[in-house]
């Protein structure tokens, strides 16, 4: 696949997941009487609108979001006194829960969605275990790798005559053969070779194992693991759990001190971007199209997996005017046994989006002038 493609796919992606969040929002609006006056995806002037019945849908200029206008949910905005019974304040608060909830909840259905994809019908990549490096010394003496004459780019067929399928499969060798040779069987330029090499006891940390002294790396690629459908819908609720405890950790970092640091000084041009900084969708759009050049569809899934969930628990974040701030609001409003002044939110409101608008612009900022290196070179 192009790189042109894959930027493609991404965009097209996106628009739908935010076609979707909004989605949710309308169709559980609509499933409570609630009125719903325009449904548009995009932000900006119009491109193009149409109405049916009672709301406006339509595509604007800038495909940054979208949103849907409910009745009611605008402090500022007056309503017909006619329309009071079907305004979102007038219902009952677990009604507005859900209709708040419709929204971030689609991102976890999606990404369950790419990833059952991943493992049902592309499978979970397996490389040729080869070697990365070689430690010179181990224990302060010739390491058994060195010893042997391994070097950097040998690929790691077998040992002891069974097949290395992965790096565990090697692993479990050394750390059970301490002090007994291991025969390995290589390929090198074309040749196969067969060396032997002895593990020895090293510290790693706290605790000791057998060692040769190697450093493993993926080659190429020589299987994928597919799964039925009912086992891959389980792979894929693990993987949603680990990574948005992932997710949950990296907005700490990339909104805490340090991180807004960090910011300011690449934005500064005083630090270099590295693959461990945040992307704007611009640079996730590079790098959905450099994984779909690279024939990286296990990578490609797991961004879109990634992008959903990040932005599922981002929306979560109880501070207005995102979901989680509604959310906040209803609890408050339901410990306190009275609505909420939404009003008085406003300056909240206005300083967690003029600081969103401002991040956003800064990240889209150094993904066009200082994008991130290239992971697949």
């Amino acid at each position: 696949m192009s790189q042109g493609l894959g930027i493609v796919l991404f965009v097209v992606v996106i628009l739908l997941v935010v076609l979707i969040h909004e989605g949710g929002h309308f169709l559980t609006a609509k499933a409570f009487g609630i009125k719903v006056q325009e449904f548009f995806v995009g932000f900006g002037p119009r491109l193009w609108s149409f109405r049916r019945g009672e709301t406006e849908y339509g595509i604007k200029a800038l495909p940054l979001g979208g949103y849907v206008r409910i009745a009611g949910m605008n402090p500022l905005e007056e309503n017909p006194p006619a329309d009071e019974p079907r305004l979102f304040n007038s219902k009952p608060i677990w009604q507005r829960t859900l209709v708040i909830l419709a929204g971030p909840i689609t991102h976890f259905f999606m990404a369950l969605l790419f990833l059952t994809i991943f493992f049902a019908a592309i499978g979970v990549p397996q490389y040729q275990p080869i070697v990365a490096g070689v430690d010179k010394l181990l224990n302060g003496k010739p390491s058994p790798a060195a010893v042997a004459g391994l070097k950097a780019g040998d690929e790691l067929l077998a040992v002891n005559g069974h097949p290395i399928r992965s790096p565990d499969d090697l692993i479990a060798y050394t750390h059970s053969h301490v002090g007994r040779p291991l025969t390995l069987t290589i390929e090198r330029g074309g040749h196969r070779l067969t060396v032997t090499a002895t593990p020895v006891l090293a510290k790693v940390g706290t605790q000791e194992f057998g060692r040769l002294g190697v450093l493993l790396g993926a080659g190429r690629l020589i299987a994928r693991d597919r799964v039925n459908p009912f086992v891959a819908v389980g792979r894929a609720g693990g993987q949603i759990w680990d990574i948005a405890k992932a997710v949950v950790t990296r907005l700490g970092q990339v909104f805490g001190p340090s991180g807004i640091k960090r910011i300011g000084q690449l934005v500064a041009g005083t630090q270099q971007r590295n693959a461990n900084d945040v992307v704007s969708v611009v640079g996730g759009a590079r790098l959905a199209g450099e994984a779909a050049q690279a024939g990286a569809w296990d990578v490609l899934f797991e961004l879109f997996a990634i992008f959903n969930i990040f932005v599922g628990i981002l929306n979560l974040v109880p501070l207005p005017p995102l979901d989680g701030g509604h959310l906040a609001v209803l609890v408050v409003e339901k410990i306190r046994g009275r609505k909420v002044d939404a009003r008085k939110l406003l300056p909240i409101t206005a300083v967690v989006a003029g600081f969103m608008i401002l991040f956003v612009v800064s990240l889209v900022y150094l993904d066009i002038v200082s994008p991130i290196p290239n992971p697949f070179h």
